[in-house]
């Protein structure tokens, strides 16, 4: 089953065009092991196939890593890594913080993140609208957290002056973009081929102005 998973995950990686090393590829195959053996226990996803994890969870945050800017990104609402742990794997120069609420999921990072020795990683357990930075962040990225104006809601305050959120999706999102505030300026919408994978699954990108982030 590794061989099949490693073959699958490096030809993806070649179909992204993403320049990553056999060591890092050798990490992302050690994040699969260790979530394929803690799901077993605590439920960290409902997919337990190896071979679907690789598509719908390695592939998946992989394919927005061509788009992806700052040096200081949060990962909100990020599960069991996703797509904070593969994208901290594939851009060792930049800072990932993972933030979730769910104890045994961030136990689960820390765990990763010890076992993988991620040295620009970090693991934040809070809700995300009690979480307030030392300093803000460049980015935020949630993958399918909450619909776009409770993402901008709830995550504004995260970022500078001048940063963005990315908001990845897995469904047609033109009500979401209809429902934001005037002041959010959709800076792109960008379609995403993920590997091996039919369905449906985008970028957007936002960004708001310094008023409304600060309330």
């Amino acid at each position: 089953m590794a061989d099949v998973c490693g073959e699958r995950l490096s030809a993806g990686i070649e179909q992204l065009g993403l320049p990553l090393t056999s060591q890092q590829i050798d990490q992302l195959m050690a994040y699969l092991d260790l979530l394929v053996r803690w799901n077993r226990a605590y439920n960290l996803t409902a997919i337990r196939n190896p071979e679907e994890m690789v598509i719908k969870h390695l592939l998946d945050s992989l394919a927005v890593a061509p788009l992806i800017e700052g040096s200081h990104v949060i990962d909100v609402g990020t599960g069991a890594g996703l797509p904070g742990i593969p994208l901290a794997i594939a851009f060792p120069e930049k800072h990932w913080a993972l933030l979730d609420s769910n104890g045994k999921k961030t136990r689960f990072l820390f765990q990763v993140i010890s076992g993988l020795r991620l040295v620009n990683a970090t693991v934040i357990e809070a809700r995300v609208e009690a979480f307030q930075p030392e300093r803000p962040f460049s980015a935020v990225i949630s993958r399918a957290f909450a619909s776009l104006d409770k993402m901008v809601s709830k995550c504004s305050h995260l970022v500078a002056e001048n940063g963005v959120l990315y908001g990845m999706k897995s469904a047609a999102v033109g009500d979401e973009l209809e429902a934001l505030d005037s002041s959010v300026q959709v800076l792109a919408h960008q379609a995403l081929s993920v590997p091996f994978l039919n369905d449906v699954r985008s970028l957007v990108t936002l960004q708001v102005k310094r008023s409304m982030a600060l309330v």
